[in-house]
């Protein structure tokens, strides 16, 4: 297994060891991974012929300073797993410095709109992060394809957004959100968790469920009241929001429409633990 941490170096190796005919697959992660990551691995090293997983946690998309220093970190874990898959994955674990070359800032981004809705309205500045760190590694890496999870839905799309508006030759992978057997979906932040706060959490699936069931009885106003009776009664959570959006625009939706994709989006705070989930209704 080959491990880079200058960007210089995975160039060079990437320059040495492809043609125009390898493809390349791609899993960035922020570490402290788990069997949601590994499956976006196993995808691409099933349909690529080299894969490089990207090991770094980005300061530029934290809009919560406290967030950015308890986020889990363990380099060392994150190989081990790794290694239990392939030895024929490349690493790139860098420095803050190697990825922002002493500028540690965010570049302003125009989504169409889509960073305005959700977790842009509740984390100012984030999805600036998000195109800046993501822009910053496909530029370096220059994957045929990159795999991303489906829990962070909004991210997808923004992500796919900046292919397109960047013109990058980089086909967009989502993937099946991975969950623990309470139905909880699996997160880096759920190492934060105690072992009694993780089985609490299993509302957070279990109320997007119901809401799939009322779907088709129920207008969505009435069932956005009942989410937000839900968790006004489960003292140990605080929600953050709850949304009913369009699967392509993401913006909120007040009424059914023929035709339009609806997608339940769920952000809950547990012992101040941001969680988020997210459900397709239709």
């Amino acid at each position: 297994m080959l491990i880079f941490e200058t960007q210089l170096a995975l160039i060079e190796h990437l320059k040495v060891n492809s043609d125009s005919k390898t493809t390349l697959g791609f899993v960035p992660t922020m570490g402290a991974l788990h069997q949601g990551h590994l499956s976006l691995v196993k995808k691409s090293l099933a349909n690529n012929d080299l894969t490089v997983v990207s090991i770094f946690v980005n300061p530029t998309q934290f809009n919560n300073p406290e967030d950015l220093e308890k986020y889990p970190r363990n380099l060392e874990s994150d190989i081990v797993k790794i290694q239990t898959i392939s030895e024929n994955i490349i690493i790139y674990a860098p420095t803050v410095d190697d990825i922002y070359e002493g500028n540690t800032t965010s570049k302003s981004f125009d989504f169409d709109g889509l960073e305005n809705q959700m977790e842009g309205k509740f984390r100012p500045g984030h999805f600036d992060g998000v195109g800046t760190i993501v822009k910053r590694l496909f530029e370096i890496v220059k994957p045929t394809n990159a795999y991303f999870g489906e829990k962070d839905f909004q991210q997808l799309q923004i992500i796919k957004k900046l292919v397109e508006k960047e013109n990058f030759q980089i086909t967009i992978i989502g993937c099946p959100i991975f969950r623990e057997e309470n139905g909880l979906a699996m997160s880096s932040r759920n190492e934060r968790l105690s072992p009694n706060e993780r089985n609490s959490a299993a509302i957070i699936f279990k109320t997007l469920q119901e809401v799939k069931q009322k779907y088709s009885s129920q207008s969505l106003s009435e069932i956005a009241i009942w989410v937000n009776q839900v968790f006004e009664s489960q003292t140990d959570f605080k929600l953050d929001y709850f949304e009913i959006a369009d699967e392509a625009t993401l913006q909120t939706c007040e009424t059914k429409k023929q035709g339009q994709k609806h997608r339940a989006f769920i952000a809950v705070f547990i012992n101040n633990i941001r969680l988020i989930d997210t459900i397709s209704l239709n």
